[in-house]
């Protein structure tokens, strides 16, 4: 089992440089552009939730953006009002990221791979760079998700992870939990989420059991914004806070409809791992979108919840 974990390792690794290739592919490309976007555009909690979606979008990680989001609060060039349509808007344009993981360009990975190296290499332009950058993470991320699905069978024949298989399938909680401790361990939901498709794929995991995993790892991807919040102002801790609770109170609600997701998402796609990337869209959307016009009470409840005195 040593040598198959080692490869589960190494194919985690590259999927977290291929995250973080894309990352710095876009955020060259957009250079300090973004910071001055979220000031700039989040004078209402529209304007916060659509630049909090497009930030997100294309720096394809929500977990930088709520560390950029927690440090402009911190220094006060946000308000903890702002942050929260920021919040929102980030959880929706993480989904980008999981519909990307799906695509399916066969051998193309490997020319994009070179096309995007050759890029990175030759590219004097940051516009050639950058794109260079992008294609190299991309194939790196399609190469770990092919990788995660030829291990799933060979680690599933061994007792302890059938055995987690078995527990995961029956039992959403233990999905939920699984999917939290893992994304809290590695810090990317999206790497959560494509070891999941990758058992799911294979038909080791059904999609009710990857649905309860996708919704704990959208609570363990908070860890990062508390951790940047550790020493920081109130209004930055509330921040990370606000994430925890919008996302906690999100998960809470749709944990008891994981059965009804499934087969709807079925009816969207045949293929196991495209439909639970449409999952993850519909739970973000529909719980950014309701929370959406209700930002003032929601400040008002995380001043209350985090900052009344103690008796």
């Amino acid at each position: 089992m040593g040598p198959l974990l080692m490869l589960f390792a190494i194919y985690t690794a590259i999927f977290l440089i291929g995250m973080f290739m894309m990352k710095a592919g876009f955020y060259t490309l957009s250079g300090h552009r973004l910071k001055r976007w979220l000031m700039r555009f989040t004078a209402t909690p529209w304007q916060a939730f659509l630049a909090g979606l497009a930030t997100t979008a294309l720096v394809q990680s929500s977990s930088a953006v709520m560390v950029m989001t927690v440090g402009l609060v911190a220094t006060g060039y946000l308000s903890f009002r702002q942050s929260i349509g920021i919040i929102l808007g980030s959880n929706i344009g993480s989904t980008v990221t999981t519909e990307l993981m799906t695509l399916d360009i066969g051998d193309g990975a490997i020319s994009l791979l070179l096309g995007g190296a050759l890029l990175v290499l030759i590219g004097r332009h940051r516009l050639i760079y950058s794109i260079g950058m992008i294609a190299v993470g991309l194939a790196a991320l399609l190469f770990a998700m092919d990788g995660f699905s030829s291990l799933a069978k060979p680690l599933a024949a061994y007792p302890l992870v059938d055995d987690w298989l078995q527990q995961t399938n029956r039992s959403t909680t233990v999905g939920l939990l699984v999917g939290i401790v893992l994304t809290a361990l590695v810090h990317s939901s999206a790497a959560t989420i494509g070891i999941a498709m990758g058992f799911l794929t294979e038909q080791l995991l059904t999609l009710p059991a990857a649905i309860a995993i996708l919704l704990g790892a959208n609570i363990g991807t908070c860890i990062t914004g508390l951790l940047a919040s550790i020493g920081s102002s109130k209004e930055a801790q509330l921040t990370a806070y606000t994430h925890l609770w919008l996302n906690v109170t999100g998960v809470a609600v749709f944990l008891f409809w994981t059965e009804p997701l499934a087969r709807f998402a079925a009816m969207l796609s045949s293929a196991p791992d495209v439909q639970l990337a449409h999952v993850s869209v519909l739970f973000n959307v529909i719980c950014s979108v309701a929370a959406l016009p209700f930002v003032s009470a929601i400040e008002t409840a995380m001043l209350f919840l985090h900052t009344r005195r103690r008796t």
